[in-house]
């Protein structure tokens, strides 16, 4: 067995990989998973580094609560306690929970009321466990609105687990979208639905002759006084991020005031919600989730560097099996 583990905030040199005496017991409302893939993903980011340091309220103040690092995972039961009815030893599962679960390891333990179902059959363990975090993000960017058939949306960012799952999302309630991505990714997100692709490489999106009613930054490189003139009168900018000073949720708090164009800011509550809407689309193949790069255990340190860089593209994985 191994595990990915810390004992203190900082960059992925804090990391080491541990093989613990034994294999972990399940406690009465818990599961043991054999870990097949998990990812390294921007919560992972937050949760090794405690930055932003608001993060630090849920994962530890002065030092992390949990050694192992992993926020989702795909994988199999091996073991369960005693009050577990819903799942049995074989049986493939995936789940996710954003303040970190301990899932960079080969075998780890997970009470049955977080977020976990059976893994769809149709899809691979790695897609499983690609289809988490992102998405998750992505469905609360969809809760935000009230989306109408063939609204305008732009997803800046279309590569990104945010943007790519958005499209797909995007596409199934019959949106008409058009992404943003670097050249080499044209052809991806066109073979994805996007209606419409601009190479931002090669043109401002945000000097576009023409209105959206929402604006997505599923990267959140850009701000809602740069994205106002694509916005129709009433429309609406998401982002992903807080923006450079912090304003995307002061914006949001106002909105109800304001008349015409506005901010709303995406927050993720319930992660059974998202993903009971996340399997089903699975267990349709209306959702491929994007896979960038894929490592071993043993490389989880420079994921994580990857991942921080900025370059990543979809989702980053890590195998176990």
């Amino acid at each position: 067995m191994k595990a990915a583990t810390r004992t203190k905030y900082g960059p992925p040199g804090v990391l080491s990989i541990k093989t613990p005496d034994r294999i972990p017991q399940p406690k009465k409302d818990e599961i043991l998973v054999k870990v097949k893939a998990t990812t390294v993903n921007r919560s992972d980011c937050g949760v090794l580094t405690g930055k932003p340091w608001a993060i630090r309220l849920f994962t530890g103040l002065f030092k992390p609560r949990l050694k192992v690092t992993g926020s989702d995972f795909s994988g199999l039961v091996v073991a369960k306690g005693d009050d577990v009815a819903e799942f049995n030893i074989g049986d493939d599962v995936y789940g996710f929970f954003d303040e970190g679960i301990g899932s960079h390891a080969s075998y780890f333990c997970v009470s049955t009321k977080r977020a976990v179902l059976k893994k769809p059959t149709n899809i691979t363990y790695e897609q499983a466990a690609a289809s988490l975090e992102g998405a998750h993000y992505a469905f609360y960017f969809l809760e935000k609105v009230l989306l109408k058939k063939d609204d305008k949306v732009l997803i800046n960012g279309g590569t990104g687990a945010i943007g790519s799952a958005a499209l797909q999302f995007l596409k199934y309630k019959g949106s008409h979208v058009t992404v943003t991505c670097e050249t080499a990714y044209v052809p991806v997100l066109q073979a994805m639905g996007a209606d419409k692709v601009i190479d931002y490489t090669r043109e401002d999106f945000t000097k576009l002759n023409e209105q959206f009613d929402y604006v997505f930054d599923a990267v959140g490189k850009s701000t809602f006084g740069k994205c106002q003139a694509i916005l129709k009168p009433d429309g609406v900018y998401i982002s992903s991020e807080l923006g450079p000073y912090w304003q995307n949720p002061l914006y949001a708090m106002i909105a109800p005031l304001m008349k015409g164009k506005k901010v709303k800011f995406p927050m993720p509550f319930s992660i059974k919600r998202s993903m009971a809407f996340i399997n089903e689309l699975l267990e349709k193949d209306q959702f491929i989730p994007l896979i960038d790069k894929r490592y071993r255990i043993d490389e989880i340190a420079t994921a994580f560097e990857y991942v921080q860089s900025g370059q990543k593209k979809g989702n980053v994985i890590i195998n176990l099996d």
